[in-house]
C-alpha cells in the first residue's frame, strides 16, 4: 500500500512539474529597452504603449516610411544618387539609342516635379530592362559607397523593440522597391517581402518593365498600399514628411514623426507645418535624429544641379534644420 502511495505521489509531482514547465516555456517575457537618444518622456510613452499591446491576440503591425525616417536623406536621396550615378557611368555622353533614351528620362527627372506619380514613373522607366537582382545591387552598392553611416541608430533600437514585442515591421516607400529591398533587409532585419516600394511589372523572362503596379506608394497611395498588401490596420506608424501623412493616419495606435519640418505650411495638412499638424495629434510622438552630410563624397545628384535636402543637426534636445 505504501509503495503504491509513493508511486502515485511521484507521478503527481512529475505531472505538476511537467505542467509548470510547459506553462513557463509558453510564457513570453517582454521588456522594453530604452532607446538611447530619445528623451525619458518619449521612452516612457513608448514603453507604456508597447506594454499595452502584450495581451492583444491580433496581428501587430508597424509601418514606416524609409528615407528621412529610418535613415538619412542629406544631402541627397539615395534613390536619386543611385540612379544618377548609374546614368553617369553607363549612359552619359554616349550616342547609342538606349543611352539617349535613358538620358532623356534623366532629363525629365532633373527638371520635373519630384513629388508626383510622374516622377516615380520615370524612375521605374529608367530602371526598365534590368533584372530585379541587378536593380537591388545598384541600391546595395550605393548604400555601401555613400550611405553606410546614414541609418539612424535610434530607429534601429526602436525596430528591435517592436520585434521583441511581436510586431510585424513593414516599410512603405515611394522609392523603387527593387532598389531598396536588399540593403534595407540587411541593415534593418526586415524580410524583403515586407519592404514595399514603387513596383514595376516583371516579365516572364525576369526583366523589369516601365509599367507601374498599382497602388503607387506616393502620398495617399501609401495608405492604399497598406490596405492592399498588408491588409490590416497598423498599431504603429512612422514618417518624416507631408508625404507620410496618409500612411501615418492608417495607424489606430501610436504615430511617430521624425525631424518634422516647422517652416513650410502644407495645404493638405490644414495650412499647418508638418510639426504643427502632428503636435495637434494626441497619439503622435515627435523624435529627432541626426541627419547631416557625412564623408567627403562626390554626389552626381549635386553635380547635375539638384537642390540639397535640408540638414538636421541634432543637439541634446532638439534638431536644428539648416
Amino acid at each position: 500500500m505504501m509503495e503504491m502511495f509513493v508511486k502515485i505521489r511521484k507521478a503527481g509531482i512529475t505531472l505538476v512539474w511537467l505542467v509548470t514547465s510547459l506553462m513557463y516555456a509558453g510564457a513570453q517575457s517582454y521588456s522594453y529597452k530604452p532607446v538611447k537618444g530619445f528623451s525619458d518622456e518619449t521612452n516612457a510613452q513608448l514603453e507604456a504603449f508597447f506594454d499595452s499591446t502584450v495581451p492583444m491576440k491580433i496581428r501587430k503591425v508597424a509601418v514606416f516610411d524609409c528615407d528621412g525616417t529610418l535613415f538619412g536623406q542629406v544631402p541627397y536621396y539615395l534613390a536619386d544618387e543611385a540612379l544618377y550615378e548609374f546614368a553617369q557611368k553607363n549612359y552619359a555622353g554616349k550616342s547609342d539609342k538606349r543611352s539617349k533614351e535613358k538620358m532623356a528620362i534623366v532629363d525629365k527627372l532633373l527638371h520635373g516635379n519630384n513629388v508626383g506619380v510622374e516622377y516615380v514613373q520615370n524612375r521605374i522607366q529608367f530602371l526598365s530592362g534590368l533584372t530585379p537582382e541587378e536593380i537591388a545591387e545598384i541600391g546595395h552598392v550605393m548604400f555601401q559607397e555613400k550611405y553606410q553611416n546614414k541609418m539612424y541608430p535610434e530607429m534601429k533600437q526602436l525596430l528591435a523593440n517592436l520585434k521583441d514585442y511581436d510586431f510585424e515591421v513593414w516599410i512603405v516607400t515611394a522609392s523603387p522597391e527593387f532598389l531598396y529591398e536588399k540593403f534595407c533587409a540587411e541593415q534593418l532585419g526586415i524580410p524583403q517581402e515586407r519592404i514595399l516600394g514603387v513596383k514595376s511589372l516583371v516579365t516572364a523572362d525576369g526583366v523589369t518593365t516601365g509599367q507601374l503596379v498599382y497602388p503607387v506608394p506616393q502620398d495617399n497611395g501609401k495608405a492604399e498600399v497598406v490596405n492592399t498588401f498588408i491588409k490590416t490596420k497598423p498599431l504603429f506608424a512612422g514618417g518624416n514628411s507631408r508625404g507620410d501623412m496618409e500612411l501615418m493616419n492608417t495607424s489606430v495606435g501610436l504615430k511617430l514623426i521624425v525631424n518634422p519640418d516647422d517652416k513650410k505650411v502644407e495645404k493638405e495638412m490644414g495650412n499647418k507645418t508638418v510639426k504643427q499638424y502632428w503636435d495637434n495629434d494626441p497619439r503622435a510622438i515627435t523624435v529627432y535624429c541626426n541627419d547631416v552630410p557625412e564623408g567627403d563624397y562626390q554626389y552626381v545628384t549635386g553635380e547635375w544641379g539638384v537642390k540639397k535636402n535640408v540638414a538636421n543637426a541634432k543637439t541634446d534636445k532638439i534638431v536644428i534644420g539648416y
